[in-house]
């Protein structure tokens, strides 16, 4: 329950991420948007993004993971009604903006409090519940983007006035983005039921509640030696940045900044841009692109089930080493269709099928589940903060050279560039990613103090 009710800041996170891209364009239509503009109103919740994550680290380790995952519910409702109701571009640029900052704070904050509060033998699900509520998120907002758009030209006739026509017919974009509302309100209800984390109740000495949420959470007896080893853990680590920079917790500082970096440049940026190019090439009927999007975002979100079902099994080395080595071959392979010009083959629409696969179940959670275990617990929101800004930072950078790329090299040039970063990311974490499945957080942060000491 605990899990479902965080993890829905994951479900807005990819929802809000993703809605805009049935919205633009009757935005532009309506304000009359120049190129600048524009940019702006899709930049403004990214900028938002890297926001959220400055104050959600400091945040989550000074008042507690509970008030600023409400914090972020709170902004998604506001940004969702005050886009909906914007009157003006200024005031809905405002609106995008606290969206991006609610989505910069649960993407830190979520798989945080997921992580402190799981039991060590189901945590990498739990966390990896989070990246599959981003994808459900994501493709409930494809879908949810093309049924508004079909009712906004079937329903003309039923509604004739008054604020659901002009919501639902006139301005159908507001109802894309203000439907997030109820989702929020969820969310937001949600959070006051959920406990506290454990860990951080302990670093404010605050131990009889600590030992009453690990009770309830994995039992008495479980519960009694986790609470001996966090009591531990927090005397051999200080609260300040300075200690990620000492031999040992700077490899987990490296693996939790690349980790995400790698993620960005995997190439499904690239995937995503072409996709639905190359489900029409390769023949399959799709009426619109916004078709053609809930086709990869379902495909995106059943993959991710793989990643829920093994990783605490399998491990995380393991899923990501299989899953890296697979997404390097497959844009290889996908470099190779575009080069020949064989872009109606179904052998290419396999390759990028089989690449959202292997990005799925293994690039795209295990990101968050390894940052989210490895950083010691008196300083683990703001060195996931330094993580997750990475990944901002490396998204923003992707984002803007992919383009670049594609204009200048082609496709084909385009995926085996970022299949050489696949290649790179196979052997960093062969040569340096430790396995932390089936440990305690108090494990693995022991594990990096010995390594310190050596």
């Amino acid at each position: 329950m605990i899990t479902l009710i965080a993890a829905a800041g994951g479900f807005l996170f990819g929802f809000d991420m993703a809605v805009i891209s049935g919205a633009i364009t009757f935005v532009q239509a309506q304000f009359g948007l120049t190129a600048v503009q524009e940019g702006w109103f899709v930049s403004s919740a990214l900028i938002g993004c890297v926001l959220g994550v400055i104050v959600s680290g400091e945040m989550s380790d000074r008042t507690g993971r509970k008030p600023a995952l409400i914090a972020s519910a709170a902004l998604f409702l506001l940004s969702a009604i005050g886009t909906a109701v914007a009157p003006g571009f200024a005031l809905l640029v405002t609106a995008r903006l606290l969206g991006g900052m609610a989505v910069g704070i649960a993407s830190n904050v979520v798989p945080l409090y997921i992580s402190e509060i799981a039991p060590a033998h189901i945590r990498g699900r739990l966390v990896t519940c989070y990246q599959l509520a981003v994808t459900i998120g994501i493709l409930v907002a494809y879908i949810s983007n093309a049924w508004l758009l079909n009712l906004s030209e079937t329903a003309s006739g039923f509604l004739t006035e008054g604020f659901f026509r002009f919501i639902l017919i006139d301005e159908t974009w507001r109802a894309m983005f203000g439907i997030e509302a109820l989702p929020a309100l969820i969310f937001l209800a949600g959070l006051f039921i959920i406990p506290e984390s454990p860990r951080w109740l302990m670093q404010q000495n605050r131990h009889s509640e600590a030992e009453s949420v690990l009770n309830k959470c994995i039992g008495k007896i479980d519960a009694k030696k986790s609470l001996s080893e966090i009591r531990e853990t927090l005397l051999e680590v200080q609260g300040s940045y300075r200690e990620l920079l000492k031999p040992g917790l700077r490899v987990a500082l490296i693996i939790g900044i690349l980790l995400p970096v790698f993620s960005q440049f995997s190439g499904i940026n690239a995937i995503i841009y072409y996709g639905p190019r190359i489900l029409n090439e390769a023949g399959v009927e799709l009426s619109s692109a916004m078709h053609s999007q809930v086709l990869l975002g379902f495909a995106n979100m059943i993959f991710t089930f793989i990643a829920v079902w093994k990783v605490d099994s399998l491990g995380r080395r393991p899923l990501y080493l299989i899953g890296t080595a697979g997404a390097m071959i497959c844009l290889v392979s996908t470099g190779y269709f575009f080069y020949t010009g064989a872009t109606g083959s179904v052998f290419l629409l396999v390759s990028v099928i089989a690449f959202l696969g292997f990005f799925a179940f293994s690039i795209g959670p295990l990101k968050f589940v390894i940052a989210s275990e490895i950083f010691p617990n008196r300083i683990r929101g703001r060195a996931l903060a330094l993580s997750i800004m990475a990944m901002w930072i490396a998204d923003t950078i992707v984002g803007q050279i992919t383009p670049i790329l594609l204009a200048a090299g082609g496709a084909a040039f385009t995926f085996w560039f970022f299949a050489i970063f696949c290649a790179v990311a196979f052997l960093f974490i062969y040569k340096v990613v430790p396995e932390t499945k089936g440990k305690s957080l108090e494990e693995i942060q022991k594990m990096w103090i010995t390594e310190k000491s050596k």
